[in-house]
Parts: C-alpha cells; structure tokens; sequence
C-alpha cells in the first residue's frame, strides 16, 4: 500500500533504481539490480540445466520416447532455441558464427528476458507492504529500499549500459580475429576496394571512416537505450494505470467513481502487463539479434565467401545450392 500511495504521486519512484538498506559494498550502497541481477542468474543457470537434463537423449530402453523433452518446460526452451538458431540466427550469420557464438547470444536473450520478466512481478511492493504489517519503524536513507530483490533491472541504463558494453567488445574482438588490424581498418573504410582505389576517393574515404568510427559506438548504444527506454516506458504506463484509483480516492471522488475508477484502471493494467509480456519477449529478442547482426558485420567477407564454398560444394556433389 505504501508502495502505491508513493507511485501515485510519483511513478518513477517504483523504477528508480535504490540501494539496499543498511547494505553498502566498497563504502557505496549496493544496488538493487546487482542483488536482481545476481540471483536471477543463479536461479536461470539451474532451470536451463534442468531443462537440458530433461532435453537430452535418454537411453536407448526407453524407445522412441528418449528423443522426446522429458518435461514441459524443457520442450518449451527447446522449441524457442531451435527456432532462433536454425530461423534467426544461421541466416545471418552462418552455421560457422552460428556455432561459435550460439553459447553466447542465447545466455543473453534468456537473462534479458528473466530480468525482464522478474520487473513485472511486484516483488519489493510485496516486501515493503510486508514490512508495513509489521509495524517496524524504519529511517530509510533517500533512495534506499528495504527490499531485498525485485525491481527492473533492464529499466536501468547502467545495467542495460554494461551488456552493450560487453556486446561492443565481443563485436570488436569478432572484427579483429576475423578481419585483422588492417582489414578492420579497411572495414572502416568502406572495405579495400574503396582504399585501394583511385586517390580521388580519398574524401569518401575519409567521410565513410568517420561514420563506421562512431558507428562502433553508436550501435551498442542504441542496443541500451531501446531497452532502457522501452522498459521504463512500460512500467512506467504500467504502474500509472494501478494508481489511477488511489488518485480518484485522493480527489475526494464517492465510493461510486473510486470503484468505477478502480476496475476500469485494473482491467487496463491487465491489458498493459500482457502487452508487457510480449515486449518482455521483444526486447530480449531484439537486443540478441542485433548483437548478432553486428558479429557478423565484422566478417561480412569471410561470411560470402563461406557461402560460396558452401554452394561450390554442393554443385560439386550434384545437390541443389540453399
């Protein structure tokens, strides 16, 4: 209720990221996303291990069965990884980056998508209102919590800010190995036909490397920024809509127009966390499928030429070329 009365008057109070109570690390407070973060982890490496056990192959005495996922859930991460990997990913960028960055780009579309998921969960107003049955009186500190866990964390921009920044890294060493100091330079540059050409394209040259420059920065920041914004955006909607009936019971309105005010703003906060869901899902999706668009930038020649042998050797054995 407190957590309410507080999101009435101001919505961002219930985005804002705190620290924790009393909690402090390095002789600054601890963060609610860390704790967030940290055990949403946890708790996701043990279910996508359950879901694995479940997903392996059995043994050959349980027939045609052992090829089936042993548990709903596990068919469910099945289906979703299949799907990203041989509909999404491969025809972006490879079976070969696929392969090596698979691992990679599926732990951040799951983690993404549980932090987003753990956001729509009211789990610090559960706690604060616990807290509040209780009696206990509490000086908390400005922007302190006594919730433990909870929260959105990808509302965050330092917590959205820190995996573009290892998206940003993860690209560039991509380029490096891939491509080499000079051919990165070249990618750069518009690729080694433009540099190796006439000098008069010199300017372009010039024009071009100054783009691809900041665009190695501006990319994964826009990867922040679109989840940062569209998940303060949404629980930012989101919790407006459940405090439209504490505003009318604040205006003075009669039982009639606080009730009438309270199912109307309920039922469109059902709505919104539905759409939430799917952009829960979205996000996530977006902010992997990006990151893998840009991995394979910085081997778009080696990519081509992969393919080409790909098809040369299909030809060669008399099969049609996909």
């Amino acid at each position: 209720m407190i957590s309410l009365l507080a999101s009435a008057s101001d919505p961002m109070s219930h985005i804002v990221d705190k620290g924790l109570h009393e909690f402090d690390f390095l002789g600054r407070p601890m963060m609610l996303s860390m704790v967030t973060m940290t055990v949403t982890a946890i708790v996701l490496v043990v279910l996508l291990r359950w879901a694995a056990r479940s997903i392996a192959t059995g043994p050959e005495s349980m027939g045609n069965k052992r090829f089936v996922s042993q548990s709903a859930f596990g068919g469910v991460i099945e289906v979703m990884v299949l799907y990203l990997r041989d509909q999404m990913l491969e025809p972006v960028m490879g079976a070969r980056l696929t392969r090596k960055y698979l691992p990679f780009l599926l732990s951040m579309f799951f983690f993404i998508l549980a932090l987003n998921i753990v956001g729509l969960i009211p789990f610090v107003e559960v706690q604060e209102f616990i807290y509040s049955l209780r009696g206990e009186a509490f000086e908390i500190k400005e922007n302190r919590t006594l919730a433990i866990f909870g929260g959105a964390a990808t509302a965050s921009i330092s917590v959205t800010g820190g995996m573009a920044l290892i998206s940003f890294v993860l690209i560039q060493v991509q380029g490096f190995r891939e491509l080499g100091v000079k051919g990165w330079l070249e990618h750069l540059c518009g690729g080694h036909d433009l540099v190796s050409g006439s000098p008069l394209l010199y300017p372009i040259v010039l024009l071009v490397f100054v783009v691809e420059f900041f665009g190695l920065f501006v990319k994964p920041a826009a990867l922040a920024i679109r989840l940062f914004a569209n998940m303060v955006a949404g629980h930012t909607l989101l919790i407006v809509f459940t405090s439209f009936g504490v505003l009318a019971a604040n205006a003075g309105l009669g039982w009639f127009g606080v009730g009438a005010i309270t199912v109307v703003s309920a039922i469109g906060a059902m709505l919104i966390t539905l759409l939430e869901v799917f952009v829960a899902l979205l996000q996530a999706f977006v902010f992997m499928f990006l990151t893998a668009v840009f991995i394979s930038l910085m081997a778009h020649e080696d990519h081509g030429n992969e393919e080409a042998h790909a098809e040369a050797a299909a030809h060669a054995h008399g099969a049609p070329a996909h």
